[in-house]
């Protein structure tokens, strides 16, 4: 039995006792004193009528007359005239019972009074005795009438006392939910917080378990730091804190590989030229500070990422990525402003550098060799910042912007196609499945890589990502045995409209809801954690779960998502390549497992393309995987 019900039987039972023991009460003392009263009067009665008989002659018919008078007033039930052998002179008794007061109250309450007695005389000498004994039909009339008056005054009360024992039990409950709610967070690995409630045993309830979720709270970026820094001790360049080559290397193919609006973009490449020669002219700490602010300078090129993605390929060269960017002149533009801060920190210092496009499925070799054929075209004039952008030459569905949007409004009203990709555990068993959108553009199924940029640029994720919802509720319709993870992005779950219509067709299929994920992308800025948190509560009651896809070892939010109730995170594929051979990576990739499994979350592992990466993904703590390399 719950605490409120518990509470609410106990405030019962309260006024219950306190209405029957005052009504008790109440009645006894009003018996007491009528009675009493009855007794009194029954004594005084008798004496006067005596008396008055006393000072009569003593004819019986007098006699009779003066009885029958007193009788008549209708205040006696019986009055009885014996003579001194206890004969029976005269007498007069009343009906039964004729007034309006129930059988069981007259039972219950049975007046006990003594009849009245006295004496009458005959001048010297006793004539005989009067017994008198009241009508107690008025007695039994007015406590029956105080009685209700009193039950009716003690029902108001009670009525009173129960509304106000309501609000006090509301403002009892209120803070109590919090604190189940709370206590039903941490037990999901949630570690939310409430405010203290006024009740004094529910504070010290309540900031005792605030205390657990802050120590959790710390715990994680406590941990989550450890790992940051481990991180960028095994995969970062020392001096200019730029990823490794063989980091960025990886990102790279990872990124070219994949689906995601990210997969297409501009790459840079910037080259220190004669960098021995340039140290020892210089020095050694002057030309570090050189290459930190060269790094520095190149990363603020990339204003829409939180971590950009440069790397130092060797001593001197560096490349940046700089995803979803098509405007190569303004990045010239820009690019050029950044290598002249960077060269006037010293004289006469050569920065030669290449810009190029990329684009999903490009190979990684060809564009390195478009940016080394550019950059050395850059390094051979003789100007020190000289850039060379180099395009390809790519086959494009459409045109123009217009024609863009136009194919992909009548794609999206069309519907989206789904394609399934398992995500399995140890065992082999199927956990859900990645379902990517395909759109019908070019009179072909087209995959995320080739129109997810176009999407972005037009604004138009809300809208594909509600058909692609659709599209997932019609295919569990049919066969609802598997979950289905779907992908929603950053601009769908910052959109208030678009978590309303969502939740809508959700709610009008309430089973098929409980077999859907969302995953949205790692690139979570403080607007998208809000999202991202007010998506999960909205849509937690239906029975959802939901995901972090892309996770690379830079993910620092994981502590800022300790109340949201993910389910899992899905490690990038960049972090899984080459897992095998990596201890570097395994040192990582353990850490993650270890951190998300502390608060409950599943960890699953990306683009597992070797039956070795998959050996090493279970060895290293993984939960389930998914890529190239798993089959069923």
């Amino acid at each position: 039995m719950s605490l409120i019900k518990q509470l609410w039987l106990a405030i019962i039972a309260l006024l219950l006792l306190s209405f029957i023991g005052s009504l008790a009460v109440s009645i006894t003392s009003s018996r007491d004193y009528i009675e009493q009263e009855v007794r009194i009067k029954n004594s005084d009665n008798a004496t006067a009528l005596a008396l008055s008989m006393s000072q009569l002659d003593k004819d019986t018919v007098i006699l009779e007359l003066l009885v029958a008078a007193q009788f008549d007033t209708g205040y006696y039930r019986r009055i009885t005239l014996r003579g001194t052998d206890d004969s029976v002179l005269i007498e007069r008794t009343a009906e039964s019972y004729q007034g309006s007061v129930p059988q069981w109250f007259r039972q219950l309450i049975d007046f006990d009074v003594p009849s009245g007695v006295a004496t009458v005389q005959d001048g010297w000498r006793q004539f005989g005795t009067l017994e008198l004994e009241s009508q107690h039909s008025f007695a039994y009339d007015a406590l029956w009438r105080s009685t209700l008056e009193l039950v009716g005054w003690f029902l108001l009360a009670g009525a009173i006392s129960f509304a106000l024992a309501m609000a006090i039990v509301r403002g009892i409950q209120r803070p109590l939910n919090r604190v189940v709610a709370q206590a039903q967070d941490i037990s999901a690995q949630r570690f939310t917080t409430i405010s203290e409630p006024r009740t004094l045993e529910l504070r010290h309830l309540a900031q005792a378990m605030n205390q657990l979720s802050a120590n959790v709270r710390q715990m994680l970026n406590s941990e989550s730091q450890k790992l940051d820094e481990l991180r960028r001790r095994l995969q970062h360049d020392p001096v200019t804190d730029a990823l490794s080559r063989d980091v960025f290397m990886g990102r790279l193919s990872a990124l070219l590989e994949s689906d995601e609006a990210r997969a297409s973009g501009l790459m840079i490449m910037v080259r220190v030229s004669e960098l021995d020669k340039l140290n020892e002219r210089l020095g050694h700490q002057a030309t570090d500070h050189l290459l930190r602010t060269l790094v520095v300078q190149l990363a603020a090129l990339d204003t829409a990422s939180e971590a950009p993605l440069i790397g130092r390929l060797n001593g001197s060269d560096f490349a940046l990525l700089i995803p979803l960017a098509d405007d190569v002149e303004t990045l010239k533009t820009a690019l050029q402003q950044a290598l002249n801060n960077t060269a006037a920190l010293a004289n006469d210092v050569g920065l030669p550098a290449a810009i190029t496009p990329y684009a999903a499925n490009d190979q990684r070799g060809l564009l390195l060799a478009a940016l080394d054929d550019a950059l050395a075209e850059a390094e051979s004039d003789s100007a020190y910042q000289r850039i060379v952008i180099r395009h390809h030459q790519r086959h494009a569905l459409f045109n123009t912007h217009t024609e863009w949007r136009n194919a992909l409004d009548k794609a999206i009203l069309q519907g989206p196609q789904l394609a399934y990709f398992p995500v399995v555990d140890a065992q082999n068993q199927v956990i859900h499945y990645e379902c990517p959108a395909r759109l019908a553009l070019g009179e072909q199924w087209q995959t995320a890589g080739v129109f997810i940029p176009w999407v972005t640029r037009f604004e138009l994720e809300p809208r594909l990502d509600l058909a692609v919802v659709k599209a997932a509720l019609a295919q569990l319709a049919e066969n609802s045995e598997q979950r289905l993870g779907i992908n929603l992005s950053i601009a769908s779950i910052t959109n208030a409209q678009f978590v309303t219509e969502l939740r809508a067709l959700l709610e009008d299929a309430p089973l098929l809801a409980t077999k859907l994920c969302f995953e949205v992308p790692a690139t979570l800025n403080t607007t998208a954690l809000t999202g991202l948190r007010g998506l999960c509560n909205t849509l937690r009651p239906l029975g959802c779960q939901f995901g972090i896809e892309h996770v690379g070892a830079d993910f620092t939010k994981l502590a800022d998502l300790h109340d949201v109730g993910l389910s899992y995170l899905k490690i990038d594929s960049s972090l899984i390549r080459g897992l095998d051979t990596s201890h570097e990576q395994q040192t990582i990739v353990r850490g993650m497992a270890t951190l998300c499994h502390s608060l409950g979350i599943q960890v699953i592992a990306e683009g597992v393309t070797e039956p070795q990466e998959l050996m090493h993904t279970f060895l290293s703590g993984m939960d389930g995987v998914t890529g190239p390399g798993v089959r069923l």
